[in-house]
């Protein structure tokens, strides 16, 4: 994992997030276009559903993190990585960003599956929300540097109630249930860990983001090996 590290110094992981969903949704037009014009293209992408994720197809929650509706939703969701992932990755590192963004992004798609059961999901947003969650949390705890207030706690509390606001508006087709389970999870972990820390616990969190890093491609393989079989 030498890439990983060579990250961690750049602090750059998040642009690399970005570039993997639009090759990814890039990957999904071109198939659309060219061998399967229909709706089952998204499942074949990795897209969550509920029922068969409820047959044993786990790894929807993971691979669903990566796929977009579209590049309208893309270029939403890629805007805000790109702008949260700077001042998260910038604060935390990248460990600790890569490992807060893909398990909150996993919480949200877990609440999906119990509030949005019968519907397809796509969509990087839970990590997202799950970013938004952290540096508001951050900004409670007392150890938080004094010049990190203006972008956590109760400043990015607006940004919040607009977007909780939006997903409950009917035909919105925003999935409330990934943000909320996203923002709630990512709240948690940035009230309860402080924003800097020890030595030892960054080979903590390095050790978590290269086992979630490996969740992600276990995912893909088994995506990719029940569609051949």
């Amino acid at each position: 994992m030498r890439f990983l590290d060579n990250l961690h110094f750049k602090r750059q992981a998040y642009l690399y997030l970005i570039l993997i969903d639009s090759l990814i949704l890039l990957a999904f037009y071109v198939f659309r276009t060219f061998v399967n014009g229909s709706d089952i293209a998204y499942l074949l992408f990795g897209a969550q559903y509920g029922p068969l994720i409820s047959q044993g197809q786990w790894y929807r929650i993971v691979t669903a993190m990566f796929m977009h509706g579209g590049f309208l939703h893309l270029a939403f969701n890629m805007y805000a990585l790109y702008i949260l992932g700077n001042y998260a990755e910038g604060i935390y590192g990248t460990y600790r960003f890569l490992a807060y963004f893909f398990i909150t992004g996993i919480v949200g798609n877990v609440a999906t599956q119990f509030f949005y059961y019968d519907s397809l999901s796509v969509g990087a947003s839970g990590g997202i929300f799950g970013l938004v969650g952290a540096l508001f949390g951050a900004g409670f705890r007392k150890d938080t540097p004094f010049f990190l207030k203006s972008i956590t706690g109760s400043a990015l509390l607006p940004m919040i109630v607009l977007n909780v606001v939006l997903g409950f508006i009917p035909g919105s087709g925003i999935n409330n249930a990934a943000h909320i389970g996203g923002l709630l999870s990512g709240m948690l972990l940035g009230y309860t860990i402080p924003v800097y820390y020890s030595y030892r616990a960054e080979k903590v969190w390095r050790a978590i983001a290269i086992g979630l890093i490996l969740v992600i491609v276990l995912s893909y393989f088994w995506l990719f090996k029940d569609l051949m079989f």
